[in-house]
C-alpha cells in the first residue's frame, strides 16, 4: 500500500515538471570596451569642382557651333558663333556716323583756328560760337566713339569663346537652331578636378561638418578612395529634406561625371566605447533600453544610445563591461525565465 502511494507521488512530481514553462533560449553578447567608428552612408555621384552652362548673351540663328561632345578645348577658344549680319550693318553705319563727326570735328577746329589768327579782326562773339561749335564737335565725337565700342561688343558677343579649359560634357543645341540667351548651349567642365555630390538626411544634418574623413568606392570598382567633406550646406532642401555635402577626393582620379559613388563619412571616432546590436532594443513604457541576463532570469535596463542608421548603436548610459545582453529583444519580458544559448 505505502509503495502503491510513493509511486503516485513520483508520478504526480513529474508530470507537474512537464507541464511547467521551460526557459526561453535566447542568444546573449558579452558587452566589453572596444574601439568604435560612426559611419554614416550615402550615395553620391561624380560632379566636376568647375562646371559652367554655355549660353549666348544676344539672340539669333547658331550659324556655326565649332565643339562636340567629349572635346577638350581651351580657354579663349571659339565655341560657337551667332548669325551677325545685323550686327555687322550697326558696325558699318557706327563707324560711318564716326567718321562723320571726326570730320566735322576737324572743320571745327579749323574755323576755329582760323579765326584765332584774325586776332582783333574779329568779332568776340563770333569766336565764342566758334568755340562753342569745336566743343560741340568734340562731344559728338565721343557719343560716336561710345556709340561704335557697343556695337563692336556686341559684335564680339556673336561669337562665343570658352570661359576656361575645359570638356565639353553636353551639346544641347544644333547648328542652325535659333537660341536667345534663356537657351542652353553646352555645358563645360574642367575635369583634371573631380569631387562627388551628395545629400544628407536632415535628421543627421548637424553631425556632418567640413574636413571630416570620408571612405569612397566608385560603381563598378572594389578599391576603396580616401577623400574628405569639403562643403556642407547651410541650408535643408524643404522639398526633399536632404542637406547638399560635396566630398573632395585626396587623390585625383579619373572618372565619368555622374557615375554613382558610394561614401562612408567618418562622423566619430573613439578608442574605446560599448555598443550593442540594433536589434537588442526595445522600449517599455517610455523607456527604451535592453535586456540583460542575470540569474536565470532577463532583467529591463534602462539605456541610451546614439541614434544612427547602423546595425551597432553606441551606449552612452545603462550598461556596464560585461553585462549579458539579450540579442533578440522580440518576445522578451521583464523576469522572463531564459536560458543562454551557447555559441
Amino acid at each position: 500500500m505505502i509503495a502503491g502511494l510513493l509511486g503516485l507521488v513520483l508520478v504526480a512530481v513529474a508530470s507537474s515538471q512537464f507541464w511547467m514553462p521551460r526557459p526561453t533560449p535566447v542568444s546573449v553578447e558579452v558587452v566589453t570596451l572596444a574601439p568604435v567608428t560612426r559611419v554614416l552612408a550615402v550615395n553620391g555621384r561624380i560632379a566636376a569642382v568647375h562646371s559652367v552652362g554655355i549660353r549666348s548673351t544676344v539672340g539669333g540663328a547658331l550659324a556655326a557651333l565649332s565643339v562636340a561632345e567629349g572635346d577638350v578645348v581651351d580657354a579663349g577658344q571659339v565655341l560657337a558663333r551667332i548669325e551677325a549680319d545685323a550686327q555687322n550693318a550697326v558696325v558699318r553705319q557706327a563707324m560711318a556716323a564716326l567718321d562723320a563727326s571726326l570730320i566735322a570735328q576737324d572743320e571745327a577746329r579749323q574755323t576755329y583756328n582760323r579765326s584765332l589768327a584774325l586776332g582783333t579782326n574779329i568779332a568776340r562773339s563770333v569766336l565764342e560760337t566758334q568755340a562753342r561749335a569745336v566743343q560741340t564737335a568734340d562731344q559728338e565725337v565721343s557719343r560716336q566713339t561710345s556709340v561704335l565700342t557697343q556695337a563692336q561688343i556686341a559684335l564680339r558677343d556673336h561669337t562665343i569663346r570658352a570661359p576656361m579649359r575645359g570638356t565639353v560634357l553636353v551639346l544641347e543645341a544644333e547648328q542652325g537652331q535659333i537660341v536667345d540667351p534663356a537657351t542652353p548651349l553646352l555645358t563645360l567642365a574642367d575635369l583634371s578636378e573631380l569631387m562627388v555630390e551628395a545629400d544628407v538626411d536632415e535628421a543627421y544634418a548637424t553631425q556632418i561638418g567640413p574636413d571630416q574623413r570620408a571612405v569612397l568606392q566608385l560603381a563598378g570598382e572594389t578599391d576603396l578612395r580616401d577623400g574628405h567633406v569639403s562643403f556642407v550646406s547651410r541650408q535643408v532642401d524643404v522639398a526633399t529634406g536632404g542637406l547638399a555635402v560635396r566630398i573632395a577626393f585626396d587623390d585625383p582620379v579619373a572618372a565619368p561625371v555622374g557615375l554613382t559613388v558610394a561614401a562612408n563619412i567618418i562622423v566619430d571616432q573613439r578608442d574605446e566605447a560599448l555598443t550593442v546590436p540594433r536589434t537588442a532594443l526595445k522600449s517599455d513604457g517610455d523607456a527604451t533600453g535592453v535586456y540583460v541576463v542575470g540569474d536565470g532570469a532577463a532583467r529591463f535596463r534602462p539605456t541610451t544610445v546614439v541614434d544612427w542608421p547602423a546595425a551597432r548603436l553606441v551606449v552612452t548610459s545603462g550598461l556596464t563591461e560585461g553585462d549579458a545582453v539579450v540579442i533578440d529583444a522580440e518576445g522578451i519580458a521583464e523576469g522572463q525565465a531564459v536560458s543562454v544559448e551557447q555559441p
